[in-house]
């Protein structure tokens, strides 16, 4: 089956791929890797989903922030590729940051929802190697930013 069809199949809808609101790009191919820059956490309305894992979003909520950002990261892949996700050998890696207070201490299970969203779309090409991050503050006051490197056949 292919990634498009795979994506239907778990009714999925990507967000449209946005350019960078900085002086950086969505994303680069050197060799055979793919960079894509983080995504923040974008509802399906296109609102921010902002806040503070532990005061103001729950482990469940941030799970479901970093599945978006996931879909972002799909999104500006698929835009990057003209559309062929097939040109995607595998996932290297995921690097999720949390917007969380000092004592939580859940972030792994947060980023779980971009791991897991990437690996179901991608099956065994979508696993790969992660680091999830706390921070104090992300930009907008999103809850979660997700990048990822791709390699591509």
């Amino acid at each position: 089956m292919n990634i498009d069809d795979k994506i239907n199949q778990l009714n999925i809808i990507l967000p449209k791929a946005t350019p960078p609101v900085g002086s950086y790009v969505a994303t680069k191919e050197v060799g055979k890797l793919l960079y894509i820059s983080g995504q923040i956490s974008i509802d399906s309305d296109g609102n921010l989903i902002k806040g503070k894992l532990g005061k103001d979003l729950t482990t469940e909520q941030g799970y479901e922030a970093a599945k978006r950002c996931a879909l972002g990261i799909v999104s500006q892949a698929k835009k990057h590729l003209s559309d062929d996700l097939s040109k995607i050998k595998s996932c290297i890696k995921l690097t999720g940051f949390v917007n969380s207070i000092d004592s939580f201490i859940e972030q792994p299970k947060v980023i779980n929802g971009a791991s897991d969203t990437i690996v179901k779309i991608f099956d065994n090409a979508g696993m790969h190697t992660r680091a999830a991050v706390s921070t104090n503050s992300l930009p907008l006051g999103v809850a979660v930013e997700v990048d990822a490197i791709f390699e591509l056949n």
